[in-house]
């Protein structure tokens, strides 16, 4: 683990967590997260924005010390924003309910905010056992998000500062937003992905179908980015919640 840093005491820190019926996942992530920050001796607060949950979400979160925010967007990049408007924090780091971060990941991102970036990411493992074309499929797109410097959604870090400047998550989008977003803040300042890793949930692997998979990559091919732009075509994410194995 890197040193930690001074600077990391002078300014709060706010996970800011969005969710959707996530109530089986979602303990854990938080647990997950007021481990790493205390091991680190930081001052923070968890945002749980709870989006139209109909789940015991809100009471596990309450239960696991988050501050819970009620929402009913039913849309990402709405909720990550609601999110980050009520937070105190100088520094954000934006986590999904089914993704486990350690103190390890956490400092390299507070390191790096310490050094002056505007924002940045890390690598991303998928829990559960994955089958080889899936093992295949990650090896590919790990490397190629460091490289084209896109930051997957279920960790996301920046600067307040460098939030508001660039207008916070684009509401136009139902999805990707973390892809817009990634290119935003590269825009802004220096972006960073890290070579720490978070783990998080193979759900939409484990509970739809390839089918299902293929059907989005179609419609996107044929319809570009006007699909990300439509709740109704993204049921993957905005169909009933369905979980995995964990």
């Amino acid at each position: 683990m890197h040193e930690s840093c001074p600077c990391h005491h002078l300014q709060v820190l706010s996970f800011i967590v969005p969710a959707h019926d996530e109530a089986p996942l979602i303990g854990a992530t938080l647990d997950a997260l007021h481990a790493a920050a205390r091991n680190l001796g930081l001052d923070y607060e968890i945002v749980v924005v709870d989006d139209a949950s109909t789940d015991s979400t809100a009471a596990v979160a309450e239960q696991h010390g988050a501050r819970v925010v009620p929402v009913a967007y039913r849309h990402i990049a709405a909720t990550r924003n609601a999110g980050a408007r009520t937070a105190r924090g100088e520094r954000l780091v934006f986590v999904d309910a089914d993704t486990l971060i350690d103190a390890t990941v956490l400092d390299a991102a507070m390191q790096a905010l310490a050094a002056g970036v505007s924002g940045g990411g890390c690598t991303v493992r998928m829990l559960g056992a994955l089958r080889w074309y899936e093992r295949l499929a990650m090896a590919l797109v790990v490397p190629a998000f460091r490289i084209i410097r896109i930051a997957p959604g279920c960790f996301q870090f920046c600067t307040r500062s460098a939030f508001e400047a660039v207008g916070g998550y684009d509401e136009s989008y139902f999805a990707a937003e973390d892809i817009v977003m990634s290119r935003a803040l590269a825009r802004h300042g220096r972006f960073v992905i890290l070579r720490e890793s978070v783990a998080t949930s193979d759900r939409k692997l484990r509970t739809h179908a390839m089918a299902d998979h293929l059907r989005l990559a179609l419609r996107f091919a044929w319809r570009g980015r006007h699909v990300l732009r439509s709740r109704e075509d993204l049921a993957l994410w905005y169909g009933k919640r369905r979980h995995g194995p964990h």
